[in-house]
Order: structure tokens, then C-alpha cells, then sequence
């Protein structure tokens, strides 16, 4: 199997559009889960500075975690709406008027 990564740093402002990277959209899902950095960490099989890492852009997270992330917070509809184009704001606005801002 090929390694594959998702692209993190596209945060900013393209054609008039402002771009959510991938890491807040990470993030969101978490805390929606009611998981923290270190419950999904374990859930995972990472270190909880690798979560932290995945969730600023300061590192890109392997296809297979981002994948699993989806599963382990429940989120597989936010994974479907990424995979297929939505943009990020998009994304959070859903997740935000689902379950409000915090």
C-alpha cells in the first residue's frame, strides 16, 4: 500500500473563500466526542503530543489515522463531507449549529 497523508496547511484565503484547515475540523470532532487529547491518543495508539501536533498543522496525520479519528469520535458523516469537497467553514458551521458553539 502507498503511504498517503492528508493535507493539513491549507488555511487562508483562496478566490475570496476562507479556508479551515484540516486540523480544527480534527479538533471539532474531538470535542464533540467528549474525548480529550489523551483518551483519543490511547484510542489511537499515539502520543497525545502527536494528537496536539495533528490538531494545530504542526504535523500531518497518516490517511489511515485520519480515517480511524473519524471513527473513534463517531464523526464518519464530517469524514464523508470532507472527502467529498465541502470546505471547512462549511463543515464547521454543520458541526456548530448541530451541537453550538462552545
Amino acid at each position: 500500500m502507498i503511504p498517503c497523508t492528508i493535507p493539513i496547511r491549507n488555511i487562508g484565503v483562496v478566490n475570496g473563500v476562507v479556508k479551515v484547515e484540516i486540523g480544527a475540523i480534527l479538533r471539532a470532532v474531538r470535542v464533540r466526542a467528549g474525548l480529550s487529547q489523551e483518551e483519543l491518543a490511547i484510542r489511537l495508539n499515539y502520543n497525545q503530543s502527536d494528537i496536539s501536533k495533528f490538531e494545530t498543522g504542526h504535523k500531518e496525520p497518516p490517511a489511515s489515522v485520519f480515517l480511524r479519528w473519524f471513527k473513534e469520535t463517531n464523526a464518519h458523516e464530517v469524514a464523508v463531507a470532507f472527502l467529498c469537497g465541502f470546505d471547512g467553514i462549511t463543515i464547521m458551521q454543520q458541526l456548530l449549529s448541530i451541537f453550538g458553539a462552545s
